[in-house]
């Protein structure tokens, strides 16, 4: 008997981008759209339109990139909202508007001043002018969780009369157990007219750490949408993890009648683009994508994955893209086999000189370490690769001084525009004194929010990898930044932060 197909509608560029710091280029949205359309996601929500001009032309461009995903675009119920969308999903080969106004007693009153009626005209209002542009109108009622039921059971009526081809059904905040959202969600099928005629929908946060508890509690009572992001990213604690909801799907496919699409080998890649764009790191701990998650210390453990790997291990590592083979590329191996193993790990560069630019920092690389691992390449993919252009500040070169009893000293030579300059600072710490030196030059008055390292691989050689936040006049950008000197890694992190801040890239909030 054939399974029922699980819808998985990825927010990463929509929902995710919410996440302090997280805001993305109109080029990195088009690299993780790509690495999810490899990953055979069913829709990519690619942003809200009427956020900004930046964020219309970013979903109007993976709109006319992608081919084998659907492309959606948020809108409240304005009808500005709905024809900006509309117009941003245009050239898709497969396009969805994706409506929504809050139906929560608390909302309805405090944040949109609406009677409950008039809520009801605008998502049926919505809705209507949405089917003028696309026949794949997703309607979500914002703060479900709170709502009243009845209330619920009148808007998704007439939404579906009016067109609405999904039901998203959120627990916007967070506040769900997953036997009471389970049965909320089989209520709503059982008692809204037309409910065989849609797909219902389940958008989780993860305030209580329940996102994917719930998500999966709501398939099992008829969900066939599940809304999730890469890693979990997300505003406050995040959003329903897509590796998690894939995989416990497919793993217990004894209790689950449907499936998804998702090509699981793809998973880890995908991780990894997320996590180097965002700057937002994965715990080693983290479900299916950590770097622990097929790690066994205890050697009881050991002795029963040797003996069979199904003693302990639910899922095979390779089965989700984690690979086991080394890079055996060294300093004299040709741009060609670089470019091939960079094919295999799913990492597209935009150009020629993006390649070199790559292949010349892989053979930096390879100078300090005797073995280099597929983690080390993905973390030679960064900004200055990209999108060279952008890289107002560079490091040009370092000297930094720590001895017992006397203060660190940071000696930079920095390009800024263009123009070489020196810069000298002391500091608690060499890397204090390097941002010291750095905002000798830069001035740019920013705050720093988060210092963070993380080991990339194993290993007294391994690049360390480190995050740098910044917020300035309202704005909060990560920075990132890898490198076998870790002090290095630290001025890399900080430049990297500057140059977006000096970008100008928009912070782009959808729920504002």
């Amino acid at each position: 008997m054939s399974k029922e197909h699980l819808i998985i509608f990825d927010t990463t560029l929509r929902d995710g981008e919410q996440s302090p710091g997280a805001s993305m280029s109109k080029e990195e949205k088009l690299r993780i759209a790509r690495q999810l359309e490899r990953m055979r996601v069913d829709v990519i929500e690619a942003g809200f339109p009427a956020a900004s001009n930046g964020d219309f032309e970013a979903v109007k461009a993976i709109a006319k990139a992608i081919k084998d995903s659907t492309v959606c675009g948020l809108a409240r119920t304005s009808e500005a909202d709905v024809r900006r969308a509309g117009e941003a999903i245009r050239p898709a080969r497969s396009g969805r508007i994706h409506t929504f106004i809050a139906t929560s007693p608390i909302h309805m009153e405090k944040k949109l001043r609406m009677t409950p009626d008039q809520v009801v005209e605008a998502a049926i209002a919505a809705v209507k002018l949405a089917r003028q542009y696309t026949d794949n109108v997703e309607f979500s009622a914002e703060d479900a969780v709170r709502s009243d039921f009845d209330f619920l059971c009148r808007v998704f009526d007439a939404v579906i009369k009016a067109g609405a081809t999904t039901i998203n059904v959120p627990d916007t905040v967070g506040y769900s157990l997953p036997e009471v959202w389970g049965e909320r969600m089989r209520r709503l099928i059982e008692s809204v007219a037309g409910a065989d005629k849609v797909i219902w929908s389940t958008h989780c946060h993860n305030d209580l750490g329940l996102a994917v508890a719930n998500s999966l509690s709501a398939v099992l009572a008829g969900a066939r949408q599940v809304e999730c992001t890469i890693n979990g990213l997300g505003e406050r604690a995040g959003n329903a993890s897509l590796e998690e909801v894939v995989m416990a799907v497919r793993t217990r496919g004894d209790l689950f009648s449907c499936d998804t699409r998702i090509d699981a080998t793809q998973i880890v890649p995908a991780s990894k683009l997320v996590s180097q764009i965002t700057g937002y790191t994965v715990q080693p701990n983290k479900a299916v994508v950590g770097a622990n998650a097929f790690s066994h210390e205890s050697g009881i453990h050991q002795d029963g994955v040797l003996k069979h790997r199904e003693t302990y291990e639910i899922m095979r590592a390779e089965d989700v893209g984690w690979a086991t083979n080394r890079l055996t590329l060294g300093k004299l191996s040709g741009r060609s086999a670089f470019k091939t193993r960079l094919t295999e790990l799913g990492i597209e560069l935009p150009s020629e000189e993006a390649l070199n630019v790559a292949f010349g920092h892989f053979k930096e690389l390879a100078d300090k370490k005797r073995e280099i691992f597929d983690e080390d390449i993905f973390a030679l993919i960064g900004d200055e690769v990209v999108a060279p252009e952008n890289e107002h500040y560079r490091l040009v070169s370092s000297m930094f001084h720590s001895e017992t009893g006397e203060a660190p000293l940071a000696r930079l030579t920095l390009s800024a525009g263009g123009v070489e300059q020196h810069a000298e600072s002391s500091g608690s710490g060499p890397v204090d004194a390097t941002f010291k030196a750095i905002e000798n030059v830069a001035a740019s008055g920013s705050e720093l929010l988060l210092y963070s390292v993380n080991a990339i691989t194993t290993g007294t050689d391994a690049q360390g990898e480190v995050t740098v936040r910044l917020s300035k006049d309202g704005r909060i950008v990560n920075g990132q930044g890898a490198d076998t000197d870790i002090v290095v890694a630290s001025a890399k992190a900080y430049l990297n932060a500057l140059n977006k801040l000096c970008s100008g890239q928009e912070k782009l909030n959808p729920q504002a």
